[in-house]
């Protein structure tokens, strides 16, 4: 997978704005470019080390990726989890796929944060006064 330009990044912090603006949930982006143990453990141990389980509703939502490795995954709090059904994240994650596949790195990551807020709104919808509980800057581990 391609690196990120300083334009794709913008890219993707806008397309995690939008999503909340839509949504009480919480999107982050993380990106490394290896995972050394299996992806979905790797997204568990990003999700706890940023913090993302103390939102007020657990409706966090990590979208993590590991270019080198071609690997990625998309986790959501308890909040979430106790809602939705196990293939929730599945139309997000083929959508995201696809474009990975072409070399379109940032396109993917956007889109699937835009699924991702689609898919949130139907169970956390935004209600007025919602704060943003959690950074919308992308997290890039050495």
């Amino acid at each position: 997978m391609p690196t990120l330009s300083d334009s794709d990044q913008e890219k993707i912090k806008h397309s995690i704005e939008w999503a909340e603006k839509n949504t009480s949930g919480e999107i982050r982006v993380c990106i490394e470019k290896k995972c050394k143990i299996e992806v979905l453990d790797r997204a568990v141990a990003c999700f706890r080390d940023l913090e993302m389980h103390k939102t007020r509703l657990n409706n966090g939502v990590l979208i993590y990726v590991a270019t080198d490795d071609k690997k990625f995954a998309i986790i959501g709090d308890r909040g979430i989890n106790a809602l939705v059904s196990d293939d929730f994240w599945d139309s997000t994650k083929n959508l995201m796929t696809t474009h990975f596949k072409n070399n379109h790195l940032a396109e993917g990551i956007s889109v699937g944060i835009i699924e991702a807020g689609k898919q949130l709104k139907k169970y956390f919808p935004y209600h007025s006064g919602d704060g943003n509980e959690l950074p919308d800057d992308i997290v890039f581990l050495p």
